[in-house]
C-alpha cells in the first residue's frame, strides 16, 4: 500500500499543478488532481508558492483550513466514487448532486462525512467505519 509522508503528498499536489500550468503531460492521477485543484481557485496561490506554504502547519484551532488536507480528501473521495467503495457511496453522491443542484456542493457534503469518519477513527484508534460513513451520508440532504 502506498503511504506517502505529509511532505510527499503535498509535493505531489504542488508538482501536478505546476506540470499542468506548464502544459506538460500528466499522469491519470495528476489529471484528477488538476480537476480538483481547478475547483478551488482559493488554493492556487498556495500551490504556486510552495516555498512559502509546503511546510506550513495549518491549525484548525486558529480557524485555518489546511488546503493540502482538503485537496487530498477530495482525491480520496474521487477514488471512492470511481470504485463505489464503500458500496453505496456513489448512489449517495448522485442523490446529493440532484438535491443540491451542484456537484461541488455535493462533494463537500460527502467530504464532511469523510472527515467525521477519519476523525472518529483517529480518536478511537480504529479503522474507518464504513457504516458510520454511510449513515452520515444518509443524513445529508
Amino acid at each position: 500500500m502506498f503511504s506517502p509522508s505529509r511532505d510527499e503528498a503535498r509535493r505531489f499536489l504542488i508538482d501536478a499543478w505546476a506540470r499542468h500550468r506548464a502544459g506538460q503531460p500528466l499522469s491519470d492521477l495528476e489529471a484528477i488532481v488538476v480537476r480538483i485543484v481547478a475547483l478551488h481557485p482559493e488554493y492556487h496561490p498556495v500551490l504556486e508558492a510552495p516555498e512559502k506554504h509546503a511546510h506550513r502547519d495549518y491549525r484548525p484551532e486558529t480557524g485555518e483550513v489546511n488546503p493540502f488536507l482538503h485537496l487530498t480528501l477530495h482525491l480520496a473521495l474521487a477514488e471512492q466514487l470511481a470504485i463505489d467503495q464503500p458500496p453505496g457511496i456513489k448512489a449517495h453522491f448522485e442523490r446529493l448532486c440532484t438535491a443540491r443542484g451542484d456537484e461541488h456542493a455535493a462533494l463537500h457534503a460527502v467530504l464532511e462525512c469523510l472527515g467525521e469518519v477519519i476523525w472518529a477513527a483517529q480518536r478511537h484508534g480504529t479503522p474507518p467505519d464504513a457504516k458510520l460513513y454511510l449513515d452520515c451520508l444518509e443524513r445529508q440532504r
